[in-house]
């Protein structure tokens, strides 16, 4: 009976050789099971967000994009850096330019333009136009005429005025080119403080006018302008 006990072990072994690895698998396969059903569950209930010591809610997750402005409207960006009204608020001004301009006619500039700025609207002066009896540098009023090149009909435009007190229009009689002094010649129509100071060069350069056609020889003088002046001066 001794001898068949060790027998009976040995027969034995090779069952538990065959059952160990089997529970093996089953072990390895229920921790496996464990494991991606815990991971699952904790990823199913992780807080979308966390409350701070202080009582803020911070959110966990990818930040928020920060608001932006709405974009400026025209009027909004026209306002001036001082806080003022914008400039669009100022009413324009219609202002009629005529003679020696590639579109003379009507022209709308913003309030506070200059002379410069009106004869840019009408497309800018025609070449060879003469420009040194305008102001360009002057204030513009709403509703003025511009004359560009071309003398300004008596009593309309901005005119000098005479020292005596007398406008251009109002002189008793033709002004003679050879005796008239400066002041005398802005009182004509056209003839400012410039070209009255050419016409006095040119006496004393030539000595005297023999023709009024002779004005023509002075520099912003042109055919347009002899014109208006054939019959305010005289040379005799």
């Amino acid at each position: 009976m001794a001898a068949d006990r060790p027998r009976s072990g040995l027969r034995r072994l090779p069952v538990l050789v065959v059952l160990l690895p089997a529970v093996a698998v089953v072990g390895v396969l229920s921790v496996t099971a464990w494991a991606l059903s815990g991971g699952q569950e904790s990823q199913e209930h992780v807080p979308a967000h966390v409350e701070s010591p202080t009582g803020e809610v911070v959110r966990d997750g990818p930040a928020e994009p920060a608001p932006t402005s709405p974009p400026r409207t025209p009027r909004e960006r026209d306002t001036r850096a001082d806080g003022g009204e914008p400039r669009d608020g100022a009413a324009d001004l219609v202002i009629s330019v005529v003679g020696e301009v590639a579109e003379p006619g009507l022209v709308t500039v913003p309030a506070g333009s200059r002379v410069a700025d009106a004869v840019e609207a009408a497309g800018g002066e025609d070449p060879g136009a003469d420009l040194m009896e305008i102001n360009l540098a002057r204030p513009l009023t709403d509703g003025e005429q511009i004359y560009v090149g071309v003398p300004a009909p008596p009593g309309m435009g901005p005119e000098p005025s005479d020292p005596g007190g007398r406008t251009p229009g109002e002189e008793s009689g033709p002004v003679h080119l050879n005796g008239a002094s400066t002041a005398e010649l802005e009182t004509l129509p056209g003839v400012g403080e410039v070209t009255a100071g050419r016409i006095v060069e040119w006496r004393e350069r030539h000595g005297e006018f023999t023709a009024v056609e002779q004005l023509r020889e002075v520099q912003g003088i042109g055919e347009s302008r002899l014109d208006s002046l054939r019959d305010k001066v005289t040379v005799e």
